[in-house]
């Protein structure tokens, strides 16, 4: 959320441009506005880490919880393509924030398209893994309330749907419309995602007694 609000605060209220804006508009954007491409970038990267950490946390969570089936194995690795998909995104925009390289319009262009791609459709997909790799065993194993396993379970079928911006640009509506309730599922598995188990519901998604 920061990457998105401090650059337009720096910026005076000019957003970040979309790629399927005019190339004026783009030009302009990252030939005035380097500080706020900087601090897009800096807060992207940074956002990048924590998601890799939480991945790994969750699957090994998962794992203590006795969940044997692929979907510790899918949340982290979705998580980490995630944040590798972001990571290289903000160096894409920290590109784009060099005076030097704004006057050339074709390679401005270019990386703004990249940095795009790699951190929306690039970020969401992947994150749509991590949410169904927690909320699949959540809700097979009653390690989550119902409720959140199928609210993780939508994000998840959203953010996959949003695969389809690639070659429709409408449906790029449903990034941000995965991205933002994909955070907000993270945080409450981060509070309630148990650390243990009750004895009575041992059993593993796979069917062994653990």
């Amino acid at each position: 959320m920061a990457s998105l609000s401090l650059p337009l605060l720096v910026s005076g209220g000019q957003t970040y441009p979309s790629p399927f804006a005019d190339e004026s508009v783009i030009l302009d954007y990252f030939r005035s506005n380097s500080a706020p491409a900087l601090i897009t970038a800096l807060l992207q990267f940074a956002a990048s880490i924590p998601l890799a950490i939480f991945a790994a946390a969750a699957s090994v969570r998962l794992q203590t919880l006795g969940i044997r089936a692929p979907g510790a194995a899918i949340a982290l690795t979705g998580g980490i393509l995630a944040s590798a998909a972001m990571s290289f995104s903000a160096m894409l925009t920290w590109t784009l924030s060099r005076p030097e390289l704004v006057e050339h319009a074709e390679i401005v262009r270019l990386l703004h398209d990249l940095a795009f791609i790699a951190g929306g459709p690039g970020v969401v997909v992947p994150s749509g893994l991590l949410a169904a790799g927690i909320a699949v065993p959540g809700l097979l194993a009653g390690l989550l309330p119902r409720w959140l396993s199928w609210a993780g379970l939508i994000v998840a079928a959203v953010a996959m749907l949003s695969t389809l911006s690639f070659i429709v640009p409408l449906l790029s509506v449903l990034l941000p419309l995965a991205r933002f309730p994909f955070l907000a599922f993270l945080i409450v598995v981060a509070f309630r995602l148990p650390k243990n188990r009750a004895p009575a519901n041992r059993t593993t998604v796979s069917g062994r007694v653990s």
